[in-house]
Protein backbone atom coordinates (compact mmCIF):
# COMPACT_ATOMS: atom_id res chain seq x y z
CA UNK A 1 0.00 0.00 0.00
CA UNK A 2 2.93 2.34 1.00
CA UNK A 3 4.25 2.02 -2.50
CA UNK A 4 0.99 2.72 -4.71
CA UNK A 5 0.91 6.15 -1.90
CA UNK A 6 4.50 6.92 -3.49
CA UNK A 7 4.33 5.76 -6.83
CA UNK A 8 0.71 7.96 -6.93
CA UNK A 9 2.47 11.32 -5.01
CA UNK A 10 5.61 10.59 -8.08
CA UNK A 11 3.08 10.94 -10.98
CA UNK A 12 1.40 14.05 -9.61
CA UNK A 13 4.54 15.48 -8.65
CA UNK A 14 5.88 14.38 -12.60
CA UNK A 15 2.27 16.11 -13.71
CA UNK A 16 3.07 19.06 -12.28
CA UNK A 17 6.92 19.46 -12.92
CA UNK A 18 6.75 19.02 -16.86
CA UNK A 19 3.68 21.48 -17.14
CA UNK A 20 5.82 24.21 -15.70
CA UNK A 21 8.17 23.37 -18.65
CA UNK A 22 11.37 24.34 -15.78
CA UNK A 23 12.79 20.74 -16.13
CA UNK A 24 12.12 17.70 -17.85
CA UNK A 25 11.80 14.76 -16.00
CA UNK A 26 10.95 11.18 -17.39
CA UNK A 27 10.37 7.91 -15.52
CA UNK A 28 10.70 4.31 -16.30
CA UNK A 29 10.46 0.92 -14.55
CA UNK A 30 13.43 -0.98 -13.27
CA UNK A 31 12.73 -4.27 -12.51
CA UNK A 32 10.75 -3.12 -8.98
CA UNK A 33 11.99 0.28 -8.72
CA UNK A 34 10.68 3.89 -10.82
CA UNK A 35 13.98 5.70 -12.19
CA UNK A 36 13.15 9.44 -12.32
CA UNK A 37 15.78 11.59 -14.92
CA UNK A 38 15.98 15.65 -14.31
CA UNK A 39 18.46 17.42 -16.31
CA UNK A 40 18.95 21.17 -16.85
CA UNK A 41 21.71 23.88 -16.32
CA UNK A 42 23.29 23.70 -12.79
CA UNK A 43 22.76 26.90 -11.18
CA UNK A 44 23.38 26.01 -7.53
CA UNK A 45 24.58 23.04 -5.54
CA UNK A 46 23.96 23.38 -1.74
CA UNK A 47 25.66 20.57 0.94
CA UNK A 48 23.32 20.50 3.88
CA UNK A 49 21.65 18.17 6.52
CA UNK A 50 18.11 18.01 7.05
CA UNK A 51 16.00 16.10 9.72
CA UNK A 52 14.92 12.61 9.19
CA UNK A 53 13.20 9.64 11.19
CA UNK A 54 14.68 11.69 14.23
CA UNK A 55 17.99 12.21 13.36
CA UNK A 56 20.25 13.80 10.65
CA UNK A 57 20.89 12.70 7.10
CA UNK A 58 22.94 14.96 4.43
CA UNK A 59 21.53 16.12 1.43
CA UNK A 60 23.00 17.88 -1.84
CA UNK A 61 19.97 19.99 -3.14
CA UNK A 62 20.45 20.94 -7.09
CA UNK A 63 18.66 23.71 -8.43
CA UNK A 64 18.89 22.94 -12.23
CA UNK A 65 17.54 25.39 -15.00
CA UNK A 66 15.49 24.49 -18.23
CA UNK A 67 13.70 26.78 -20.32
CA UNK A 68 13.54 29.81 -18.39
CA UNK A 69 12.60 28.05 -15.34
CA UNK A 70 13.96 26.32 -12.39
CA UNK A 71 13.68 23.44 -9.88
CA UNK A 72 15.64 22.29 -7.39
CA UNK A 73 16.59 18.71 -6.20
CA UNK A 74 17.53 16.75 -3.44
CA UNK A 75 20.21 13.97 -3.73
CA UNK A 76 21.38 11.96 -0.57
CA UNK A 77 25.09 12.25 0.90
CA UNK A 78 27.61 14.60 -0.49
CA UNK A 79 26.97 14.45 -4.21
CA UNK A 80 29.01 18.23 -4.88
CA UNK A 81 31.58 16.75 -7.01
CA UNK A 82 28.84 15.12 -9.59
CA UNK A 83 27.44 18.33 -10.38
CA UNK A 84 29.66 20.71 -12.00
CA UNK A 85 28.62 24.47 -11.58
CA UNK A 86 27.22 26.18 -15.24
CA UNK A 87 27.35 22.88 -17.21
CA UNK A 88 24.20 20.73 -18.58
CA UNK A 89 24.17 17.89 -16.20
CA UNK A 90 21.37 14.45 -16.76
CA UNK A 91 21.30 12.69 -13.32
CA UNK A 92 19.13 9.74 -13.41
CA UNK A 93 17.78 8.88 -9.78
CA UNK A 94 15.59 6.63 -7.77
CA UNK A 95 13.13 8.60 -5.68
CA UNK A 96 12.86 9.12 -2.04
CA UNK A 97 11.11 10.07 0.78
CA UNK A 98 13.57 12.72 1.93
CA UNK A 99 16.39 12.99 -1.33
CA UNK A 100 16.94 10.84 -4.09
CA UNK A 101 19.68 8.13 -4.80
CA UNK A 102 21.71 8.94 -7.74
CA UNK A 103 22.07 5.95 -10.47
CA UNK A 104 24.11 8.03 -12.52
CA UNK A 105 25.21 11.60 -13.58
CA UNK A 106 25.50 12.56 -17.62
CA UNK A 107 27.63 15.92 -17.67
CA UNK A 108 27.07 17.39 -21.37
CA UNK A 109 30.22 19.06 -23.19
CA UNK A 110 29.08 22.60 -23.87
Amino acid sequence: MKRLVVLLLSVVLLMVCTGCGSVFIAAAWNGGGITQSANGFVLIVQFSSVSSNGGFIFVTFVTFQQSGGSSTIPFCGDQRNQFPMDQNVTANFTPGQTCNQIVSVVVSPH
